[in-house]
This record gives C-alpha cells, structure tokens and sequence, in this order.
C-alpha cells in the first residue's frame, strides 16, 4: 500500500516545545511518521537558523520541511487597529502575506491525498479553489475560550473587549470549520461542542497523547515541599490561573506550611507577576527541560479558570508521577476519575486544602501517582493518538474521493 501523501500546514514553528499545542502537534507527526504509513510536508514560519538548529527534530515529524519568514512580533499598541476587523485578532495575527504565498505555491504545484490545517486560526491560509480531502486540527474550542474570558474579565471594558471578539471568533470558528472534509477534536467534549454549537457532523476526538518514554514515572518527591505548575506564561488562561493561585490560594496554603514553596515553569510571565515577589513564589522562565523543574514537587497544581481542549500537562504530569490537583476546567476533556488519577477542587479554599492534603500524605501522593501512570500507559501514550489521528486523515481521503 503507498503511502498517504499529507500537506501540514502550521502557523506556528513547532520547536521548542514549549505550549501545549506546539507538544500535541509534535507528537501527533512523530507517530504518524513512525507508523510508515505517511509521506509528511510539513510547512510553517521559520528562519534559516531555526532550521539549522532544530533540523534533527524536524527530521523526526516528517520527510520534507518547508518555512516560510516570520512576521517581527508587533507590540500590543500596533495590534490594536486588528480589534477593528471581522476577524478575531489572533487569526488575522496569521494571515501574513509570506505564510499565504508558501501554502499557495505548494498546493498548486503539488497533489497532496489530504491538506491538514493545525489549529483553527490557520483556516486564513488556506487557498479558496482547494480541492480534495481537506482537515483542521483543533486544540481547542476557541470561541468558548473567549467566553470564558469575558465572565471572569475583571472590569466591564474587558468584559466586553473578550465578548466581542467571542462573537467574532463563533462565527469564524463555525464557518472554516464547516468547509472542512473531516475535523479533529482533542475530545470527545470538544466533538460534541461543534455538533452542539456549531451543527458540525464532521467532528472526530482523538485522545490526548504524551511521551511516555520521555516523561519517564519516578515516585513522587519527598523533601521541602514544593508545589509546580507548567505552561506558557504568555497564554492569557495561564495567567488568569496562576494570579488567582498567587492572590487567592497561596496565602491559604502558606498559613499552615510557612516553608512552602510554589514554582512557575514556563516562558515569558508577565512583569506583573514577576515583580510582587510573593513569599515563596518563584519564576522559571523559558526553560529546556521541564522534567529538571518538576520532578521534586508534591503537587502539580492546574488552577484554570478559563480555557479549553485538553491539559496535555496534565498527562505530562501524571506520566511523570506528579500528583495533580486541577480546576475542572484545567482537566477538562481528559477521561479521569477525582481521587483515582488527581484531586479535583474548585475555589481558593478547596486548591488550598487539596494542595496541602498531597504536601502532607506521601500514602495519597503515590497512590494517585502509580494509578495516573498505568490510565496513561494503557490509552494515552502518543502513538495511540497518532493511530487514531492517522485513521481520521485515510477517512477524510476516502471521503474526499468518494465525492469526487
């Protein structure tokens, strides 16, 4: 049987690994590659000496690379005229001339079975004449994202800044999405929100994957106690979550353990944040390994307020053997059971009582640890998300063709 030959289409370079989308993408091209069943193009902004740096990693996603330039990052000031356009503002973010020429000039020089477009802003891209099995990788119901925002926004002008751009993004969420051969969701909930919301039959979930060799299972950490959370610190629903952790729940959990000590792992938090110097409160930054950052913690906190998809840090986690205790919203998605795999706990006092709970009970630490690794060892490990993934791009192919 030869190969599906698949055009991949990203906004975003994938490498470092450093958010949650850029990680699920990476392991989802990684299993498809693995599997031999693919000849894999992947396209995306990147320099040459992005190239050059990451071409070995590159190398593992797929067989040919193709990166258009980057747009420079523009400050917020200069963004501001985009609130003005039909289009939410992280989507018209992506539509830059040189990512629209690159995706143009190989789609109409070459015949690809299927064209993947990865995240649901990257529908901008695509070119209106394109004809065959078409499919969009969404990380997230975007629009609910922004409604998620305009409830807990903390004055009336963002509450309707994050409205308005909720307004714009349904509507452009619900009109790409609709002219896509098949949709990939990251959950089941999230499949069933498109049907719901936007009448879309074409939705399918695949699992949340992680590596599992690399996010290798160790017992979980005695010593100082010390609570993590990892993320971008640049993705606004991190932010939201980790202030009101700060503000609301650290002072709770430091009144009954002094020593505390809470550890934000993750690129680019907010100066904001960063300068109140909270007791106990530390700040990483971009690191190289989250593994070195993480693995001495009793607790891995996930205290999301907004937001949407799955946590693959939740998984990260888990695989590691890092006891979690997470928001509903921040497990969101994610097929596990409260007091098997994690904690769940809504509001500052039950965060707090929860955190505390696993810096104090090393019997509750390993029992949620060993029970979250074997749920991710039997259906969450990579390659079974990229079996299921590979099997959603051969149905949309033969549906494309069966249309033809």
């Amino acid at each position: 049987m030869s190969r599906l030959r698949v055009a991949f289409v990203s906004p975003v370079f994938l490498f470092p690994a450093d958010a949650g989308g850029k990680i699920r993408t990476g392991n989802i091209l990684r299993g498809l590659k693995e599997s031999g069943q693919f000849d894999i193009t992947l396209l995306s902004p990147a320099t040459p000496e992005q190239q050059r740096e990451w071409q070995g990693e590159l190398d593992r996603l797929c067989g040919r690379f193709i990166g258009w330039q980057p747009s420079a990052p523009r400050p917020r000031w200069q963004r501001a005229p985009d609130l003005l356009s039909s289009l939410p503002i992280n989507v018209v973010n992506d539509r830059t001339p040189a990512a629209v020429a690159a995706v143009e000039k190989l789609l109409a020089t070459e015949k690809f079975d299927v064209v993947v477009f990865d995240f649901v802003h990257a529908a901008v891209l695509r070119p209106e004449n394109l004809k065959g099995a078409t499919v969009c990788f969404t990380h997230n119901v975007e629009a609910e994202i922004f409604e998620r925002h305009a409830k807990t926004a903390a004055s009336a002008p963002l509450r309707w800044l994050w409205a308005s751009q909720a307004a714009k993004m349904r509507r452009f969420e619900r009109e790409a999405l609709s002219a896509f051969t098949r949709v990939v969701a990251v959950s089941e909930r999230d499949a069933r929100m498109f049907e719901k919301n936007d009448g879309l039959k074409t939705a399918r979930a695949i699992p949340t994957g992680v590596d599992l060799d690399f996010f290798s299972w160790q017992t979980p950490a005695d010593g100082a106690p010390t609570v993590v959370f990892t993320g971008s610190m640049d993705w606004e629903a991190n932010v939201d979550g980790i202030r009101f952790y700060i503000e609301e729940v650290w002072p709770l959990v430091r009144a009954r353990q002094p020593d505390a000590r809470l550890r934000v792992v993750g690129k680019n938090p907010p100066a904001s944040l960063v300068q109140r110097n909270v007791p106990g409160v530390s700040f990483t930054g971009f690191v190289d390994d989250v593994r070195d950052h993480a693995r001495d913690a009793q607790a891995f906190v996930i205290p999301l307020r907004v937001g949407g998809g799955t946590r693959i840090k939740a998984f990260e986690a888990m695989a590691m053997g890092l006891p979690v205790v997470s928001t509903s919203i921040g497990i969101e998605g994610l097929d596990v059971e409260d007091g098997i795999h994690f904690l769940r706990a809504d509001g500052a006092g039950a965060l707090a009582e929860a955190t505390l709970r696993l810096i104090a009970d090393g019997e509750l630490r390993l029992k949620l640890s060993r029970a979250a690794r074997e749920l991710v060892e039997a259906q969450f490990g990579h390659r079974v998300a990229a079996d299921v993934f590979g099997r959603i791009l051969i149905e949309a192919a033969e549906a494309a063709e069966a249309a033809a």
